[in-house]
């Protein structure tokens, strides 16, 4: 009785080595990893075989659909001790077996250039009848920040709330911010107010002391980039002055545009009044009808008088006899016909009567129509 519970008892120790030796996943790496992308990641999955599994051995990477109405995608398979790696075509080209022969217990993936859709739960099954074991690893792959921007919002003057922002385009949250002064004392001001998260820094009541060069450092689990700033504080503007030059400018502005209003209604009005005149000078006073002849009678006594003085008194008695020598002619005289022009006029004093008085006879010679002398 006790051999035969002895025996048993053996056979169920053999039974449990037995089944102990079988297929066994042996890796023991972190099941959850965080790489940056552009990187490379190897997905461990060791594995050791047992006398019993005798069966065709396949090995199966798959990405595990997020949700449970999509399908799994197989990434790479090895079976007939042959490796297949196109199908899935997000990572084509970009995943390989760490072993030429994974068939001697290595069924590790190596996947290279990592992106950001590359995120998700990978699972390795090892197939080899009658054993089955799998494993599943978390992959992550995080953007490294990019070089952010840093720049100052607002005006920078003296007095007033500066606000300095450090923005960074891609990279995968959780995103740090974190300001420092790279010049002079290296120190931030006492009234800046950091948001590390948004990327900004408030520089409360700035003054010219705050000028210099700062430095942002953008940073996740993968990687840091940064950016720097220099800033400076200029005195606030003379705001008096300024409104002064306004007014002036403005009354400057005024006084030309009536200067110009005033020189425009002058020469209006001026133009009115020649206007006004011209047409009075048409209307009342007509022109006279020969110039020529009337110009012609004046050179002409001109020329008379001037003779005269040359003139003895024996001439001067036949010039009495014609017509008053410094009489213009009328218009009406002009328009008279030859026929109608009245006989000269005999002088009513004779030389004598002249003598006798103490006066000297002057005759006038007589003019034609034109104004010569006859």
């Amino acid at each position: 009785m006790d051999v035969t519970i002895s025996y048993l008892g053996f056979v169920f120790f053999c039974v449990i080595a037995g089944l102990a030796r079988g297929l066994e996943i042996t890796s023991q790496s972190a099941t959850s990893i965080e790489m940056a992308s552009g990187q490379s990641v190897k997905l461990d999955c060791q594995f050791t075989l047992g006398p019993e599994d005798s069966g065709p051995l396949d090995i199966e990477w798959s990405l595990l659909a997020s949700d449970n109405q999509k399908e799994d995608k197989v990434v790479i398979l090895y079976s007939g001790d042959r490796a297949y790696e196109d199908y899935y075509p997000a990572v084509k080209g970009r995943v390989h077996f760490n072993s030429p022969d994974p068939k001697n217990g290595d069924a590790s993936i190596n996947l290279t250039g990592l992106k950001s859709s590359d995120t998700g739960t990978y699972q390795c099954k090892v197939k080899k009848a009658p054993g089955i074991r799998s494993r599943k690893m978390l992959l992550t792959v995080m953007v490294k920040p990019s070089k952010p921007r840093c720049y100052a919002e607002g005006p920078t003057q003296e007095g007033k709330d500066v606000v300095l922002r450090c923005i960074s385009t891609e990279g995968t949250n959780p995103l740090q911010y974190t300001w420092e002064k790279t010049s002079d004392s290296k120190l931030l001001p006492a009234t800046a107010v950091l948001d590390p998260v948004g990327g900004s820094m408030n520089l409360r009541n700035a003054s010219i002391a705050f000028s210099g060069n700062y430095r942002c450092t953008a940073k996740n689990r993968v990687g840091t980039e940064e950016c720097v700033l220099q800033l400076g504080i200029t005195p606030p503007p003379n705001t008096a002055g300024i409104i002064a030059g306004a007014i002036i400018a403005v009354l400057l502005a005024l006084i030309i545009i009536a200067i110009i209003l005033f020189c425009c209604c002058r020469a209006r009005h001026r133009k009115k009044y020649e206007k006004e005149i011209s047409y009075e000078i048409r209307e009342d006073v007509p022109p006279p009808k020969s110039r020529v002849s009337t110009a012609r009678s004046f050179t002409s006594v001109g020329s008379q008088r001037s003779s005269l003085g040359s003139m003895s008194p024996s001439n001067l008695h036949e010039y009495a006899l014609k017509p008053q020598y410094d009489k213009i002619p009328s218009v009406e005289e002009y328009d008279r016909p030859p026929s109608h022009v009245p006989p000269p006029v005999a002088a009513k004093m004779a030389g004598p009567n002249l003598s006798r008085m103490g006066g000297i006879p002057v005759m006038i010679p007589a003019q034609n129509r034109d104004g010569s002398i006859v």
